[in-house]
């Protein structure tokens, strides 16, 4: 694959990507990230550097920075956050960029009676309704509970998803505890969009679908992930935190046999997008945590995803599970120790002739799981693995995987070599203390530096 181009502004380029090992080798121990030649960039006006992951191909990803003051917003609250946006019809697309100042609460004080109220929606009745002895098991709920349902998620909906428009910079400001809880980002069909120091938490759907034909059992549905991306391009998400917290699966109730889950995605990656990077997150305490590819069918020739130096603690799986797409992960750490009642069940699963290159990646296996656990797939992906390590020790976690599995196995070659690596270290041992405490929300500085 030839290298892509690069243009850079006058800002750009005097800023520097120093990689973690790089800091280590000056003896300035794990305290990655931006520092300047001349005079030191705000947060909020960094562009995503030269070879920084798949984001960084054609144009690059810039965000909101050449925003003129006019259009630079400073929120505290969810009716600010939502105007500073715009409407999300995608026709303002000149740069803005918007400052999140503490904690936003996305719900604004309205609980889930709020939302059904006027609305006719119930649980009793809506369980009622559908109890698979009643309705039984061959179609989805339909009826007066269900509209009543959807009529409900409507006014929630309307009330904690914030659409991003292009040439966009979504930011944290440092110091302040910054981040959405209970809110749903959406990058929709917008191009040019940084997402920066935020921490997303407690993204709860009030009223989950019941859908008797999801499976041989049946599931309950819910409808938002913490920042999902449809149709989005050029998009760089850098030091979040995603987590469930406070409500986790665990205390969640059980109706139909099956768990009443009022959580989706953490970060999803669908319909069409293409030239993103995830860099230096941090999840925790999630089940389905980040999804590239919403179906086998998605799009051929995108979903082009870079992952790199995040930390994955109390992840149970999809991190990511990968469709159709170039997905390129490098220097993450996956801690498979069940947290918060969250069991690992695999990391990495590529399906549907996903093409992935996972390499000097580290993982901390607990005692109760096996390197034959730690990928996934259902025969026609293909991940081409080297210098990843496990507990340490470098292993080849796509043989472990492949002699364990009887079908379905990995193919462990691709058609394809990343080139945008910024960053890349060729040992992975020492990345789990080098990650610790320098990846996800509230590290950075106004600097873009790393807090010692």
């Amino acid at each position: 694959m030839a290298s892509p181009t690069h243009r850079r502004s006058s800002r750009r380029r005097r800023t520097a990507l120093f990689s973690a090992a790089a800091v280590v080798a000056a003896g300035l121990g794990a305290v990655p990230f931006v520092t300047s030649a001349s005079a030191a960039v705000d947060l909020a006006y960094q562009t995503l550097p030269a070879n920084d992951g798949w984001a960084a191909s054609g144009s690059g990803t810039t965000g909101g920075s050449k925003a003129d003051a006019a259009r630079v917003y400073t929120v505290s609250n969810r009716a600010e956050l939502a105007k500073a946006l715009g409407s999300g019809s995608g026709s303002d697309t000149a740069p803005r960029i918007v400052r999140v100042k503490g904690l936003i609460d996305a719900n604004g004080g309205n609980s889930c009676d709020d939302y059904a109220a006027g609305t006719g929606y119930s649980l009793s009745a809506y369980l009622k309704a559908y109890d698979p002895a009643v309705w039984g098991r061959s179609k989805k709920p339909s009826g007066a509970q269900e509209d009543a349902r959807k009529a409900a998620a409507a006014k929630q909906a309307k009330n904690i998803v914030f659409r991003v428009p292009s040439n966009t910079t979504l930011v944290g400001v440092p110091g302040t505890g910054a981040g959405i809880k209970g809110g749903s980002v959406a990058v929709q069909n917008a191009d040019n969009v940084i997402i920066r120091n935020l921490a997303f938490s407690a993204t709860e759907d009030c009223f989950p679908q019941w859908d008797p034909t999801d499976g041989s059992k049946g599931e309950w549905n819910s409808a938002y992930d913490s920042v999902t991306l449809r149709g989005a391009t050029h998009v760089w998400a850098d030091h979040n935190t995603f987590t469930d917290a406070p409500l986790y699966d665990s205390a969640l109730k059980t109706y139909f046999g099956r768990k009443y889950q009022v959580h989706d995605g953490a970060l999803d990656i669908t319909n069409g997008s293409d030239l993103v990077t995830v860099e230096r997150n941090l999840f925790s305490s999630h089940d389905k945590t980040m999804l590239i590819g919403s179906s086998d069918t998605d799009s051929v020739g995108k979903l082009r995803v870079t992952l790199h130096h995040n930390v994955w603690k109390g992840i149970t799986q999809r991190a990511p599970l990968a469709r159709l797409g170039q997905i390129h992960l490098y220097n993450n750490h996956y801690d498979t120790t069940k947290t918060n009642g969250y069991a690992h069940s695999y990391s990495v699963n590529a399906r549907a002739k996903a093409q992935v290159v996972a390499e000097h990646n580290a993982w901390t296996l607990s005692s109760d799981r096996k390197v034959s656990q730690l990928l996934s797939g259902d025969g026609t992906g293909a991940v081409a693995g080297r210098g990843n390590v496990v507990n340490g020790a470098v292993t080849d976690v796509v043989a472990a995987y492949n002699a364990a599995s009887s079908s379905k196995k990995l193919k462990t070659s691709v058609s394809w070599t990343p080139t945008l690596t910024a960053g890349l270290q060729t040992s992975a041992a020492g990345l789990p203390g080098e990650l610790a405490g320098t990846v996800g929300a509230g590290v950075l500085t106004e600097q873009g530096t790393v807090k010692r």
